[in-house]
């Protein structure tokens, strides 16, 4: 689990791809601080399990799956990634529950510069917009966001200078992919609504028949 609050840009050193998926090492040195192997580092909003470590890098291995539904499919040596280890039980929790898990890829369509930030416009399909609320959270490449508009086919989010200086997403030109997580809980609460149906009916029936058999 995560918070969506970068602890640091690292830069990809080497990507082997084989025939199930691929190797990559990145360039770091704030997320080594207390990694060991078998540890789970997210990077540009993906969940990775680390493999390997050398004195200013780590290497995690990037499933098929992964590479196909997320950005790292397409990562080349050189690119400069969001970083951020997992949460431990006295972390603060500043963004909000990012478990890394990416729903799937958006693309950047608009970016506006203002004195204070960019607006960044990012389109997204049916799928992961249904999850997406005004004033809610929402993950981009890794980076905790509140969402500031919805449209018919995307949403708005604002970055302010702290982000635009800890993240890489002022260097996101139109066009880009980036990846999205939604929250959660707007997952979890679909389902328990969906699947509560037939539970409120028999909870229903039951209070009918208490009344008529004078319990209630």
């Amino acid at each position: 689990m995560f918070t969506g609050l970068i602890e640091e840009i690292g830069e990809v050193k080497d990507v082997e791809r084989t025939g199930t998926g691929m190797l990559l090492t990145v360039g770091s040195r704030v997320v080594l601080e207390d990694t060991r192997i078998g540890d789970s580092i997210s990077i540009d909003g993906a969940c990775q399990t680390v493999t390997d470590i050398g004195s200013d890098c780590f290497t995690v291995f990037a499933s098929k799956v992964t590479c196909s539904v997320t950005t790292l499919g397409d990562f080349k040596a050189g690119r400069r990634v969001n970083l951020e280890r997992a949460l431990t039980a006295s972390s603060r929790l500043g963004g909000h529950m990012v478990q890394g898990h990416v729903d799937g890829k958006g693309r950047i369509r608009r970016v506006t510069n203002d004195e204070n930030g960019l607006e960044i416009e990012i389109h997204v399909d049916g799928r992961e917009l249904r999850y997406i609320v005004e004033r809610g959270s929402v993950s981009v490449d890794g980076v905790s966001l509140t969402v500031v508009s919805l449209a018919r086919d995307s949403f708005t989010v604002y970055i302010i200078p702290e982000t635009i200086v800890k993240t890489t997403l002022s260097e996101k030109a139109v066009g880009a992919a980036v990846n999205i997580e939604t929250d959660i809980l707007a997952k979890y609460v679909e389902k328990i609504l969906r699947s509560g149906d037939d539970s409120i009916d028999a909870d229903r029936r039951l209070k009918n028949k208490l009344i008529e058999e004078g319990f209630a």
